[in-house]
């Protein structure tokens, strides 16, 4: 199996104009976004990525920091517990560290599916597809698909991913496109065909549109 490309492959110039090509009003937004700066982190294995993810779901990201450092506390030096340390650690003690009753169940679930094998290791993770590596994720308690896409994205660097469910790719359509509503997923889905295969460079100029509409 051929390791997928990844965003630091790309000849950004050459994509940035394909996609001008194909899409004039994505252009035009292009050009006055700035330069694609994403620097995903390649090195972080998916277990400790989704782990804080789940973390993270649903609070503000001072309060998720907070609760993260220390549920790595427990684990001496804020270090990050291995699978086996996690399920090895008392409920109670997860729940004392912030970690409401479903994030507990979440990231032990996290935990003894990477110990199954069911979530890659990083080497395994780049080797995969984009939509073998999501259907394996989604299994895990808690990780929907777009906390995989987010992975895929952030964590390996695919450059075709479009999580049309994203409220800020779903803003960020709406800045570019001047539509009246939030666009529904399908249409950024039929719309995202033009973009393929850099659809992750799309999701992230209407990511920086968004931004730019606050």
């Amino acid at each position: 199996m051929s390791r997928p490309n990844t965003l630091a492959s790309l000849d950004v110039p050459a994509v940035i104009a394909t996609l001008a090509e194909r899409d004039p009003v994505l252009g035009e937004a292009i050009g006055t976004l700035g330069p694609f700066d994403l620097a995903p982190g390649y090195s972080t294995p998916p277990y400790r990525r989704l782990l804080s993810a789940i973390v993270y779901q649903q609070l503000s990201g001072k309060a998720a920091g907070t609760i993260l450092s220390r549920v790595l506390g427990l684990y001496g030096a804020g270090r990050f517990p291995s699978p086996a340390e996690i399920l090895a650690t008392p409920i109670e003690r997860l729940h004392g560290a912030g970690l409401s009753r479903a994030k507990t169940l979440a990231i032990r679930d996290l935990a003894a599916r990477t110990l199954d094998g069911t979530v890659p290791t990083l080497a395994q993770a780049r080797r995969l597809p984009d939509e073998e590596l999501i259907e394996r994720l989604i299994v895990v308690r808690g990780v929907g698909r777009w906390t995989a896409q987010m992975l895929l994205i952030g964590g390996l660097g695919r450059p075709d991913v479009l999580p049309a469910d994203d409220l800020g790719v779903r803003k960020g359509f709406q800045r570019v496109y001047r539509t009246r509503q939030l666009p529904e997923p399908a249409r950024i889905v039929r719309q995202g065909r033009r973009w393929a295969p850099y659809r992750s460079v799309a999701s992230w100029y209407f990511w920086r549109a968004a931004d730019e509409g606050q």
